[in-house]
């Protein structure tokens, strides 16, 4: 069953398919006004029956003068690892209330990983490279993730219960609140939008000059 919903800016279509009695699988088609698929969009759901959260630990990249990926997504007290893959030295850092930190100038990789346990959204940035931009989202819950190049997210293995749905976009233009998503069988549908500065880019790395890797 699928159900959108267009609203000046970003379009959530949700599709939840019924597999074990305990269990259903959902995915989500993320779009712009455009129709066009959107990447790097986050969803996270928050039960309203929470369970405990399991950390994960990834990895940030710093690669050809970028970071990879643009937009992470992970349950609070995960852990951060910034290798540093280009030949040139970064000095990583960020301001945000959810974490503040800093590696100083480093190749490679630095001596320790980074613990996020408050919720919420950190921006990163280069000390040395200013264009370099990205984002973690440290969420509440255990099921969160980003939208792919095709504009798509998908839960394999989602217990039945009521959730509220939240959604957020690095150029979202304002916080978008949360809706509530209810999994019952037999299947029920819902959906959610988002305005979003389609005018923004996502940083890339100059082709020459100084700085480069």
């Amino acid at each position: 069953m699928k159900l959108a919903l267009i609203a000046c800016g970003l379009v959530v279509a949700m599709a939840l398919f019924c597999g074990q009695l305990s269990a259903a699988s959902l995915t989500i088609s993320i779009s712009n006004q455009q129709q066009q698929p959107l990447a790097d969009a986050v969803v996270e759901l928050r039960s309203l029956s929470p369970s405990q959260i399991t950390p994960q630990r990834i990895q940030v990249a710093q690669q050809q003068l970028t970071f990879v990926p643009f937009v992470s997504a992970v349950p609070a007290g995960s852990i951060v690892e910034f290798p540093n893959l280009d030949k040139t030295r970064h000095h990583v850092y960020s301001f945000s209330p959810a974490k503040q930190f800093e590696i100083k100038l480093y190749a490679d990789k630095p001596e320790a990983p980074i613990t996020f346990d408050t919720p919420g959204i950190v921006a990163l940035g280069c000390n040395i490279h200013d264009y370099m931009q990205a984002f973690i989202y440290i969420s509440e819950s255990n099921l969160v993730a980003v939208s792919n190049d095709a504009g798509k997210l998908h839960w394999p293995d989602i217990a039945p219960g009521q959730y509220q749905l939240y959604v957020w976009h690095p150029w979202q233009l304002a916080e978008q609140a949360p809706s509530t998503l209810e999994i019952v069988m037999p299947v029920q549908t819902s959906s959610t939008a988002l305005a979003i500065d389609l005018s923004q880019q996502k940083p890339q790395a100059p082709q020459r000059g100084f700085g480069s890797r």
